[in-house]
């Protein structure tokens, strides 16, 4: 016998064969669930470079109140998130291209929501104009009263009303793998492009938050 003949090479055993096609197998399901080589369905955007940039430059700033943002480390943009405003009328990311937008998910019922939002009033007051936006979207599903009469019982004021009762939103971020839970909080560049993100509440109005969000809107 030859040595290196294809003849005289060992059959390999059944369950190796087997192993190898289950581990396959899985890697395939995987891709598909979980959006291997493209995450979550959110390809890399050559245009979201950018944001990719801004995201390294505010990493340092990621501290203390805002210790638990994650900064994006692929160039993402997001998908074109539907909603109302508080008039009705229909809006998407795309209407605030060329600001940076703090773009928060909230409810009534979620109670850290709750806490949170006179910070995001306050950062508004701050920050707020043509460079900058926090754009705060509500996704109770039952009475759309309810939301808007406890903001003006708390006293917000200087956020703009949005809704979304359906809760597509959510739904939509969820399947690009930018929330989990509530609040859910990203830091959106003027492309609509991901720069950060935060699942659960912060203190938008402390000294770290500010400094985050000026560097973030530097020029």
């Amino acid at each position: 016998m030859t040595v290196g003949s294809d003849d005289a090479r060992p059959t390999p055993p059944r369950r190796l064969l087997i192993a190898v096609a289950v581990v396959a197998v899985c890697l395939a399901v995987a891709g598909g669930v979980y959006g291997i080589g493209g995450f979550g369905g959110n390809p890399a955007d050559a245009a979201c470079k950018p944001a990719l940039e801004t995201a390294r430059r505010i990493a340092p700033l990621v501290r203390g109140e805002v210790a638990a943002l994650a900064v994006a480390s692929d160039p993402r943009r997001l998908p074109q998130l539907a909603f109302k405003d508080g008039s009705g009328a229909s809006k998407t990311l795309a209407d605030w291209q060329g600001r940076t937008v703090l773009l928060n998910l909230w409810a009534t019922w979620c109670v850290p929501c709750r806490k949170e939002m006179p910070s995001l009033d306050a950062l508004q007051t701050k920050l707020g104009g043509d460079k900058f936006e926090v754009v705060s979207i509500n996704i109770d599903t039952r009475d759309p009263e309810k939301p808007k009469a406890w903001l003006k019982d708390v006293g917000i004021h200087r956020l703009g009303y949005y809704s979304d009762q359906n809760a597509k939103v959510f739904q939509d971020l969820k399947a690009v793998g930018k929330a989990i839970g509530m609040p859910t909080t990203l830091l959106v560049d003027a492309k609509g492009c991901e720069i950060a993100t935060l699942a659960g509440p912060a203190e938008w109005a402390s000294d770290d938050a500010i400094k985050l969000i000026q560097a973030a809107i530097a020029m």
